[in-house]
């Protein structure tokens, strides 16, 4: 059994209907946010009730039972990494409707990320963005947002809005945005709600052709000598700066210990 349920999770990584959730909060993130979770093992399903409890409260007595109990040798062996919270799951990676998200009308802005290079970059902006309450992440080149080093870099929060691959800029009505050192001074007040925020690479910025089709260019002030943001850090600064949409930002969880 041992070797079969391997086999599963690592076929699972290079499937592209499924999504690997490896942690505590992934899977927490990914059940809270209505996931179709098919497999979780954990190594102690009882510790994952007491970390409910602690720190998922509308979880709490669940998870135990959505669980199947391997050592933990074998969970060692199902994922490059094992979370020290001692649980990975297999779910299905959700349908994307990019027309409805772009039409979503909320002045909530689309976060578009053009040719990203690092897995766990790419994560960390879906997490910013899932907790800003954007209306959806974008991104182009061969990265997959979905890989599991980005759903792990994610904790889960994939699921909490639409994520996907896109050619480049949609065709839609909404303005696009780039982010760019030598655009005009990011002044909150005046972006256009529903924008396509476009963000480049740390190295290289945003290509010519996205730069020559942009609406408009904004830059984040920075102080001189710096000559970048981490791409994570650059999304969070511009989302929350400009942030007038959705409700309450409150949170329940103990987000600070969402790392496991």
């Amino acid at each position: 059994m041992d070797d079969a349920l391997v086999r599963r999770y690592r076929t699972a990584r290079r499937d592209p209907g499924l999504a690997v959730l490896e942690g505590f909060h992934a899977l927490k993130h990914a059940l809270r946010f209505g996931a179709e979770v098919e497999d979780a093992v954990a190594s102690d399903p009882a510790e994952l009730d007491r970390l409910a409890a602690e720190l998922a409260p509308d979880l709490a007595g669940s998870l135990a039972r959505r669980t199947t109990a391997v050592d933990a040798e074998t969970l060692a062996r199902l994922v490059p990494q094992a979370p020290r919270t001692g649980v990975v799951a297999i779910a299905r990676r959700p349908t994307v409707d990019l027309a409805a998200a772009l039409a979503d009308p909320r002045a909530a802005p689309v976060v578009l990320l053009e040719d990203p290079r690092t897995m766990g970059n790419m994560g960390a902006c879906v997490r910013v963005a899932a907790a800003a309450d954007a209306a959806a992440v974008l991104t182009t080149g061969e990265n997959d947002p979905w890989h599991p080093d980005a759903l792990r870099g994610g904790a889960g929060l994939h699921f909490a809005l639409p994520v996907a691959r896109a050619e480049g800029p949609p065709p839609c009505d909404r303005p696009l945005i780039a982010v760019d050192p030598e655009g005009e001074r990011l002044a909150p007040d005046e972006l256009p709600p529903r924008a396509i925020l476009a963000f480049g690479t740390e190295r290289h910025g945003l290509s010519e052709e996205l730069l020559d089709r942009a609406d408009a260019r904004l830059a984040i002030p920075m102080r001189a000598g710096v000559s970048s943001l981490n791409l994570a850090t650059a999304v969070a600064a511009v989302l929350y700066a400009v942030r007038p949409w959705g409700g309450s930002a409150k949170n329940t969880d103990a987000n600070s210990r969402d790392n496991a």
